[in-house]
């Protein structure tokens, strides 16, 4: 043994040492990692051939372990660390030679690539990546972060730190929409930087705020980390549970946890949009209170320009607060009672003997009491009741299929228990309710009559979804009675619309807003994926931006908004109508629908690609997708090179001893909170990306293996991992804002500016510790 230290033990070190020592040499990093591997496998095969390398094994044959296996201790339970006086025998770190090793990590690493890279189950959610990513830069070259920052700068300014507290509000705002860590925080610096410090602003506050807000795109959805994240912790959550339920005494997870072992990234981003706003709030109550303590440092400052009809405080309180939560309260009070809801009859043609919640109990002894104590004695209990009695009724827990009699009956049912008012109109003329209000509050001055028309048509609308709509109504006698309504609350909108349009704030901040809800809403909602949210994001980003291009030279933008509204058009004809015209038989109103839908469709790829011609001829297209390819091909490569690294430690063992190690601990949130230390402490040295593909697949059998919530879990790591681009001396942040400062910000002044904000995210961190709720709470909501 070298330095006293096993083998294993010191190709840890030596793997390390040598990635750490590539990153430093200034190398690209997606190359680095990859050469590390090669390398450190080749330091370690030497010494191995050597003799150098010897493992302390446990002796399998020797009687004290055969006691512990006769006792009914698990063979994958017992390890050096948990039982550290059992025999050893010494043994090369390579048992079959590094020859063998070499050949395994060559054949593995293809297979790795073709089931995480190329062909695996992640690849779709991994194409999130490449569309978040271009939506990201379509935002950035659009100049949004410029006009936010400008309009920001006006309402907040005149507060104490306001220029700091409208940093704060822009980069949350910039993450929800972007998600760019660097582009992010540059266009911060280029644009903010130079004004705080022209006012008097602390060069540490103003810098400290800049990087900190840049780096809120790595926890508010969607961000490019959790999709990331996602790709992994799946597999690692249910590859962890499995391992649980054997080491109990199970066959599997499903049978232990009693519940499937699922994590989706969809899961994920509801759970990471608290802690996201919450952090972005505790950015801003420093920024403020810092102002209040050292007005000096960061003094009001009153931003000239602007624009719109001045406001009374009783007209802004009216129409700004009261009216919309009024309104939005009246929604959701009206959805409580059964008034609003889903007006869907249909039956399903199968009854389910209703097992869920109710336990496997022809189990194992060793399972069943693992299964009580987890669950407890009361719900095993019940469950072995619940099974009992459904055996005696010939209840297999399997659908069964209903008698017409029943399907009728259970029409009949859900007909007399439907709301009056459909989900969907209410949706609808809330939106447009919402446009008519805002729209009186910006110019109270000007005729109501044609917001009032508008608000005419919404109650209307609402009337006659309640006298003459029915959940047996056509969708084509549906459209027909609330046409006129419709057409009213759009003419009372299309006022109200030019009326926005000259108040700033709104004018700058609805377009991207709206694209923001339309991305995470049908994230968040649960209806699609991450990836088909992402391409509508990627499209809605260029059409953003071709429009802003057009506005600028005076061309003609009504296209691309006339191919929204086709877009809006598709997608309410694809929902309210069956659109499945290869059906034996189709209604006249399918197939005009299905005409219409098909027109909207085209004209709103054609207003894509007319977006896209835009932004080609004005030399933004090109750069966005080259800088596009190089951001997805850097994080696909750091992948791949991922894999090969990880091959190696698996390769002698590595990986193995580093989870025994983790094990051995009989509290899991100590052994949460050794990985939580060791990940920050490695955010110093690396980026978020090696940790993400290195550091999470080693510790996330062990962590994600235990009773801890694997959402909590893993928003943890990404506020954790986010901490990484703020920590000297490699934060990637401090690199991005030192490239952009004046020549009178130092690097001492960064470095000083962000120490108080990584406090914040340690404070943030602990808070998320002490009330896990606040991860939580969304997605058992949304659930």
């Amino acid at each position: 043994m070298l330095f006293g230290l096993d083998g294993v033990e010191i190709g840890l070190v030596i793997v390390f040492l040598t990635l750490f020592a590539a990153i430093l040499t200034g190398f690209p990093v997606a190359f680095a990692i990859a050469g590390a591997g090669v390398i450190s496998f080749a330091i370690i095969a030497a010494l191995d051939s050597a003799g150098l390398l010897i493992h302390q094994a446990i002796d399998t044959g020797s009687a004290e372990y055969r006691a512990l296996v006769a006792d009914g201790v698990i063979r994958d339970a017992i390890s050096v660390f948990r039982y550290p006086e059992l025999p050893r025998i010494e043994e090369p770190v390579f048992p079959g030679g590094w020859e063998q090793a070499l050949e395994r990590n060559i054949s593995f690493i293809v297979n790795r690539m073709n089931e995480r890279v190329i062909a695996g189950q992640s690849i779709e959610t991994l194409l999130a990546v490449l569309m978040f990513v271009m939506m990201g830069i379509v935002l950035e070259r659009s100049k949004i972060a410029e006009d936010l920052l400008t309009t920001m700068a006006r309402v907040f300014g005149p507060l104490p730190g306001g220029l700091a507290v409208s940093i704060v509000i822009v980069g949350a705002f910039l993450a929800a929409s972007t998600g760019i860590v660097g582009a992010t925080v540059v266009t911060m610096g280029l644009l903010a930087l130079p004004t705080m410090l022209r006012n008097n602003y602390s060069p540490e506050l103003a810098t400290g705020v800049i990087a900190a807000s840049g780096t809120l795109g790595q926890i508010i959805p969607p961000s490019i980390v959790i999709v990331l994240l996602g790709t992994l912790v799946g597999d690692l959550y249910a590859t962890g549970q499995e391992t649980r339920a054997v080491l109990a005494g199970c066959t599997d997870a499903l049978t232990f946890l009693g519940a499937p072992a699922v994590l989706s990234v969809g899961t994920l981003f509801q759970a990471a949009l608290l802690p996201g706003l919450f952090l972005a709030f505790l950015y801003g109550a420093y920024a403020f209170g810092f102002a209040l303590l050292r007005p000096a440092s960061a003094p009001p400052v009153v931003m000239e320009g602007g624009g719109g009809e001045p406001v009374t405080r009783k007209e802004a309180l009216t129409w700004y607060l009261f009216a919309p939560v009024g309104l939005i309260f009246a929604v959701v009070l009206a959805a409580s009672g059964g008034i609003v809801g889903s007006q869907s009859i249909t039956v399903s043609d199968y009854a389910e003997n209703d097992s869920s919640g109710i336990l496997r109990t022809n189990v194992s002894e060793q399972c069943q009491a693992s299964m009580i104590d987890l669950h407890g004695q009361d719900r095993w209990d019940e469950s072995v009741a619940a099974r009992a009695a459904m055996a005696d009724a010939g209840q297999t827990g399997e659908a069964v299929l209903l008698t017409e009699e029943e399907l009728v009956a259970a029409r009949a049912a859900a007909l007399e228990n439907a709301p009056p008012i459909g989900a969907g109109v209410a949706v609808v003329f809330t939106l447009l309710s919402l446009v008519l209000i805002l729209a009186r509050g910006v110019s109270p001055s000007s005729n109501p009559a044609p917001l009032i028309a508008g608000g005419m048509g919404v109650i209307l609308a609402l009337i006659a979804d309640i006298l003459f709509i029915s959940p047996l109504s056509s969708s084509g006698s549906t459209f027909l009675i609330l046409a006129i309504p419709f057409f009213l609350t759009l003419y009372g909108c299309r006022v109200a619309m030019g009326r926005l349009s000259q108040n700033d704030l709104l004018r700058v901040v609805f377009p991207p807003l709206v694209l923001i809800v339309a991305v995470l809403g049908s994230i968040l909602g649960g209806i699609t994926n991450p990836t088909p949210a992402a391409a509508l994001g990627a499209a809605g980003a260029i059409m953003l931006a071709a429009y802003r291009k057009l506005k600028e030279e005076n061309g003609k933008s009504k296209i691309v908004i006339w191919a929204s509204f086709a877009l809006v058009i598709m997608i309410l004809f694809g929902v309210n109508f069956d659109l499945r015209i290869t059906r034996s038989d189709v209604p006249l109103q399918d197939w005009i629908a299905y005409i219409i839908a098909q027109g909207a469709y085209h004209f709103a790829f054609f207003g894509l690609l007319f977006s896209c011609w835009v932004l080609f001829r004005s030399n933004i297209l090109a750069p966005v997708v080259r800088e596009t390819a190089k951001v997805t091909s850097m994080v696909f490569t750091i992948l791949i090179g991922s894999q090969l690294l990880n091959l190696v430690l698996i390769s002698f063992g590595g990986e193995h001893h580093i989870q025994a190690f983790l094990r051995s601990f009989d509290n899991e949130m100590i052994v949460f909170l050794v990985v939580m230390l060791i990940l920050f402490i490695l955010g110093f040295v690396l980026d978020f990306l090696e940790i993400i593909y290195i550091v999470v697949p080693i510790v996330g059998p062990v962590i994600y293996g235990g009773t801890l919530d694997p959402a909590w879990v893993t928003i943890m790591i990404a506020v954790n991992l986010q901490t990484s681009f703020l920590t000297p001396p490699f934060g990637f942040a401090l690199f991005y804002l030192r490239g952009v400062a004046p020549k009178s910000v130092t690097t001492g002044h960064i470095y000083r500016g962000v120490i108080p904000f990584v406090g914040i995210q340690v404070i943030g961190l602990g808070l998320l510790w002490l009330f896990p709720g606040i991860v939580t709470i969304l997605p058992r909501l949304l659930g």
